[in-house]
């Protein structure tokens, strides 16, 4: 069918559906996949250490799970700050993600191409390079109306971090929108929908569905990544975990420490990405 007339509608190329639950992250050639097998494991694990390091102190020093349960307040807290990254990041990074996916989508090639250039530039960068380059070029103290305000080494972190997870956004979104069928454009341009109209009304509603599954493989992604900020610094679980092992002097609790840290990051990312995988199968779409 040909239409006759001048339309501001894009014509879309539909990418395959399947392409949109590879999401590429640095590190991650697949999408994260959390089994009840690696739980167990971790578990068995986490056991055995305990067990090696009650060995090595012998009769007379303190079992691991004692030094656990006396330091598990500290971790607690330390994992909080954790979860506060990961979500405020995700937050952050959704909502310029979202903006700058839709520049990728853009009529004018002048939105299009440098929406593209970003977006390719965050996403394949290197996460610790940005949290780096966020921690040392970003002010240690802004001046507010005379006041001067410290800023937090956390607040640094989480908008390094929310720098590739505005790239991965973006690119869900580019994708979600590609992946619909062009009939649908030109069903919304027959019943004389803007553009901006086809894609609220039309476009957007079909594309959740699609971008919930690889959004939420991406939080939990980023919410075990939130440990790189141990390296500069932050005060979150690996760095409280640190500082115990030190205030602990045992080399042998070193284990038993870090697989305790492991089945606390499994325990909050293992029902996500069951749910995840809930949902790819319920909003899969078939060519």
């Amino acid at each position: 069918m040909r239409f006759s007339g001048r339309t501001d509608l894009p014509v879309l190329v539909p990418e395959a559906v399947r392409a949109l639950g590879r999401l590429s992250v640095p590190g991650e050639s697949q999408p994260l996949r959390l089994t009840g097998a690696l739980g167990v494991g971790l578990l068995v694990l986490f056991v055995a250490s305990c067990g090696v390091a009650q060995a090595q102190s012998g009769a007379q020093g303190a079992s691991a799970f004692a030094a656990l349960w006396k330091w598990t307040p500290l971790l607690a807290r330390g994992f909080l700050l954790n979860l506060a990254i990961s979500a405020l990041s995700m937050l952050i990074g959704t909502i310029l993600g979202c903006l700058l996916g839709f520049g990728q989508i853009a009529l004018s090639a002048w939105v299009r191409k440098p929406s593209w250039l970003v977006t390719q530039f965050f996403r394949n960068a290197p996460w610790l390079v940005l949290l780096f380059y966020c921690m040392y070029l970003l002010p240690f103290r802004v001046t507010v109306l005379g006041d001067s305000i410290s800023i937090p080494g956390w607040v640094k972190a989480t908008f390094g971090l929310s720098l590739p997870v505005m790239a991965n956004v973006s690119e869900i979104l580019r994708g979600a929108v590609q992946s619909i069928p062009t009939g649908q454009w030109e069903s919304a341009a027959s019943l004389a929908f803007t553009r901006r109209w086809t894609l609220w009304m039309v476009i957007l509603p079909q594309c959740i569905k699609r971008m919930l599954p690889p959004w939420m493989n991406l939080y939990s992604i980023l919410t075990m990544a939130t440990v790189l900020a141990s390296i500069v610094g932050v005060n979150e679980l690996l760095t409280q975990t640190a500082r115990a092992l030190s205030a602990e002097d045992q080399p042998g609790l070193l284990l038993p420490f870090y697989s305790y840290d492991l089945l606390w990051f499994f325990a909050y990312c293992y029902p996500i990405a069951r749910l995840t995988l809930h949902l790819e199968r319920r909003y899969a779409v078939h060519d």
